[in-house]
């Protein structure tokens, strides 16, 4: 058994004033478990927050999980910070706190800023360090850049444990290491910009897909410990490619080692149940009222961006922190203060969230999952808004796979799903997510969705990506999506991957990385991706052949991009389309051609326009259109 606990303390006066007022956003720097030198001797710092609690002490495996041996001592100044320092304890050590609370139950907590935990089921902390020598110096020099508004985004939304697995043993996950050495070359070679992974943080539910999560400040150790995650993030910045974190604040789960009822007392959830339960997941929701827990939330976002050198954080379920009524019937909520359903608290939380992320993390991006119409999500927060820096075009995402489910004999009476969002689409900075959500729980894969045979699926599903590669927004695909996966998202099992032997399959891959590549290449795409300056409509009534036409714009016209599409398995022939400019315009991509398993109709690799005035333009061409197609047409630029 190692020596008792000895006074020693990491905290000032002003760290507990910040903390106690909401504003201590570096809480991990003095909070949780540390390995420390003191008078010479090493040992381990403990420091926790139970403002309710008759006692807590640490117990481990180093005093034989006894709650007698080595009690903390509470703090003279009434935060309910209970802290102290255990000689001869170093990294590695298991640990979790025995609570004596002031009903008198005895519980068992793992640390909430632990830094490692055990592999679940158990469900112990870890003494750990944060600690890396990092390589990613000239990524983080300009990750402003790679993460700016105004230049391409498009992001592989991936689950970690899910994505590849052993072939040689399908039930064992890879190490985050084992990872980096598969998915870095996938994403160069499928040119993304960023990727996304689901919730890495420490969760005791597998099949929650890491969104129920007890270990805030943990990186998950079914893939390795905290160097092993840097070292992904680390290869991924080395080959130019940003991280993008889900990050989950607006709910956690009532396991008994983890935030519910911490100290006895409703200590992180709020204590009414029409604000702290949240009917749909079966959990609890943070009390945003509370100044110490915006301290603790703040400093959680901080700290995956600061130790983690993480490029964003999407922000889960947006929707379910605004409103006090979501998924609540009549009486199982109450108006706020002013008589409405908005939960101003949450709200004043997002501001403050995303204001201090702006101030101390400008080069970085938050994005948020919102599914409402709630005003100006990703306005900054003078002109009223919530300060996030994209929102997910949810109503894009549903409008889109609702047309495109349509047997194309029908669209001609759908023809406006395709067109609708153009009318809201420059209220927010918008990013089309074509996401995990929608390939689960009976809704089908991507390419099941789309109608007609084999052929028809996939040219469906080409001419689909092509839409949303040319609207305006950034960009968002679920693993899986870039080759047909066929069968749902299963969460305890790889993709599957053996779908590369087949044509099709392949094919769809190299259609999607070359989306990626042109959407890179061409300035049309990304300069004006939120402006309306940068998107509109040469023809949006042609509802007969179901056939769309835009235009994309950056910041020089000479570069404007012609997309046409062809939503209906007739070919066009001899079909005229209006364009803004004179001259000879080239074929750019063309989502039916043979090398993506197209139908290899003969479209002109160069068209010359004439005076005929066409779509409301003074200048127009005709070609044939492919079936069940997208076309980019650029300006050829004379030398």
């Amino acid at each position: 058994m190692s020596n008792a606990v000895e006074a020693h303390s990491l905290l000032s006066e002003f760290d507990v004033f910040l903390f106690r007022s909401g504003r201590h956003y570096k809480l991990y720097e003095k909070f949780g478990s540390r390995e420390l030198r003191v008078d010479g001797r090493v040992g381990v710092y403990f420091a926790v927050w139970a403002p309710n609690a008759q006692q807590v002490s640490v117990i481990g495996n180093f005093n034989g999980w006894n709650p007698h041996s080595h009690p903390l001592q509470v703090r003279w100044d009434s935060s309910g910070i209970w802290e102290g320092f255990i000689p001869g304890l170093e990294n590695g050590e298991v640990y979790k706190y025995h609570i004596h609370s002031s009903t008198g139950e005895r519980l068992e907590k793992a640390d909430p800023f632990a830094l490692h935990a055990e592999v679940a089921p158990k469900t112990a902390s870890i003494v750990a360090t944060t600690w890396y020598s990092w390589q990613d110096s000239e990524w983080m020099y300009n990750r402003r850049e790679h993460n700016a508004l105004d230049r391409p985004y498009t992001v592989y939304e991936m689950h970690l444990g899910s994505w590849m697995r052993d072939p040689k043993d399908p039930n064992r996950f890879f190490s985050y290491q084992e990872i980096a050495e598969r998915l870095v070359p996938y994403l160069q070679e499928m040119n993304y910009t960023h990727v996304e992974f689901m919730p890495v943080m420490e969760h005791p539910y597998y099949p929650s897909w890491g969104y129920q999560i007890t270990g805030y400040f943990a990186a998950t150790s079914r893939y390795g410990g905290p160097q092993d995650l840097m070292y992904l993030i680390e290869e991924l910045h080395k080959h130019h490619i940003g991280v993008i974190l889900d990050w989950v604040p607006s709910h956690f789960p009532g396991d008994s080692h983890g935030l519910y009822k911490f100290d006895g007392t409703h200590l992180y959830e709020h204590a009414d149940p029409k604000k702290g339960f949240h009917p749909d997941w079966q959990s609890y929701i943070f009390n945003y009222g509370r100044n110490e827990i915006r301290s603790f939330l703040i400093s959680n976002a901080f700290f995956w961006l600061d130790r983690y050198h993480v490029d964003g954080l999407r922000v889960d379920a947006v929707a379910s922190m605004l409103y006090l009524d979501y998924s609540r019937k009549q009486g199982e909520w109450e108006p706020n203060e002013l008589g409405g359903n908005e939960n101003l608290e949450a709200v004043s939380f997002l501001k403050e969230l995303n204001e201090a992320i702006s101030k101390y993390f400008p080069q970085v991006q938050s994005i948020a999952e919102e599914s409402t119409s709630w005003p100006g999500v990703s306005r900054a927060t003078f002109n009223n808004g919530l300060g996030f820096g994209m929102k997910w075009m949810m109503g894009w995402m549903h409008d889109t796979l609702s047309y495109f489910k349509e047997d194309p004999i029908n669209r001609s009476y759908h023809h406006n799903k395709l067109t609708f969002s153009s009318v809201y689409a420059f209220t927010e900075n918008f990013m089309l997510p074509l996401s995990h959500d929608e390939v689960v729980h009976g809704k089908q894969s991507l390419i099941y969705k789309m109608p007609g045979d084999e052929w028809q699926k996939f040219a469906n599903l080409r001419a689909l990506y092509l839409f949303m590669y040319t609207f305006s927004g950034t960009k968002l695909l679920f693993m899986g999506g870039e080759f047909g996966q066929t069968s749902e998202w299963n969460v305890n099992q790889s993709l599957d991957w053996h779908l590369l032997q087949f044509k099709p399959h392949q094919s769809l891959k190299k259609f999607v990385s070359k989306l990626n590549e042109i959407y890179q290449s061409y300035p049309a795409l990304y300069e004006k991706q939120f402006s309306p300056e940068g998107f509109f409509w040469i023809d949006l009534e042609d509802k007969a052949n179901s056939v769309f036409v835009y235009c994309r714009r950056g910041h020089d016209w000479e570069n404007d991009l012609i997309i046409v599409l062809n939503l209906t398995p007739v070919v066009r022939r001899n079909f005229r389309i209006g364009v803004p400019h004179p001259g000879e315009w080239e074929l750019l991509l063309n989502s039916d051609d043979m090398s993506y398993n197209g139908s290899a109709v003969g479209v002109k690799k160069q068209v010359s326009t004439d005076p005929t005035f066409w779509m409301n333009q003074n200048q127009s061409f005709s070609l044939d259109l492919p079936p069940l197609s997208g076309l980019i047409f650029k300006r050829k630029i004379k030398k």
